[in-house]
């Protein structure tokens, strides 16, 4: 991985967590912008086309959730990182950031190595997969662009939605336990649980217009068509 390549958009309120990331994450090499409030980020977002946004979830303006939301609906979106700082517990909130399109979320009070190894682990994850398409009936999984095409329509998910998917895709008909995807998903550092499967697995089957994961009750997913 070249990290300075890559370019993040961390936007909060509170001036300090923004040094504190910056620094730590220019640092590691990336190449790191700052938005104070959520129409700052929003703004900010379009004219730079960061390859991750990190966004506190209490913001003036707008909040974390509503950015995320209005900027996941434009094409260019479709494929940036997006994570949520947050002091936050309740298991609603970061479901429903999961549902407006989240791909993970870091804890406060910050810990700077634990952010920048989350950091290093979503670009590292990009470039896991072998460059390998994945053929099923009238599917096509292809890794190296992050979209799966039907029935010569291409579909495009979020990052953590489409890893989910190629795991699956991978080895069909097997049954992958549902801490086995967490563990390969989302990794030991995780706020949620089962929960968060679900509610990926449902944006997969909505955007596919197919239902081609399976729910294997009290045991976790497999594909299937």
């Amino acid at each position: 991985m070249n990290s300075k390549l890559k370019k993040i958009l961390i936007a909060d309120d509170e001036v300090d967590i923004l040094e504190i990331v910056q620094y730590n994450l220019a640092k590691e090499g990336y190449d790191v912008h700052t938005a104070k409030d959520g129409l700052e980020a929003y703004e900010k977002a379009q004219k730079i086309q960061p390859d991750l946004i990190i966004l506190d979830i209490m913001m003036p303006r707008k909040t974390g959730i509503e950015v995320c939301q209005q900027l996941r609906i434009l094409p260019e979106f479709q494929k940036t990182f997006i994570l949520f700082l947050t002091a936050l517990s309740d298991e609603q909130t970061h479901l429903k950031g999961f549902e407006m399109g989240a791909d993970d979320y870091i804890r406060k009070p910050i810990s700077p190595k634990i952010l920048v190894s989350r950091v290093n682990a979503l670009f590292r994850n990009v470039h896991k997969h072998t460059d390998k398409k994945i053929h099923i009936k009238n599917i096509v999984i292809d890794p190296n662009r992050f979209v799966v095409i039907v029935d010569g329509i291409e579909k495009i998910l979020a990052k953590k939605e489409f890893t989910l998917l190629y795991l699956l895709a991978s080895n069909p008909g097997h049954v992958c336990l549902r801490n086995e995807i967490l563990s390969k998903i989302w990794g030991s550092d995780i706020i949620v649980g089962d929960r968060t499967i679900d509610v990926h697995v449902r944006k997969i089957r909505q955007k596919l217009g197919i239902d081609c994961i399976k729910t294997v009750k009290g045991v976790g997913y497999k594909f299937e068509l």
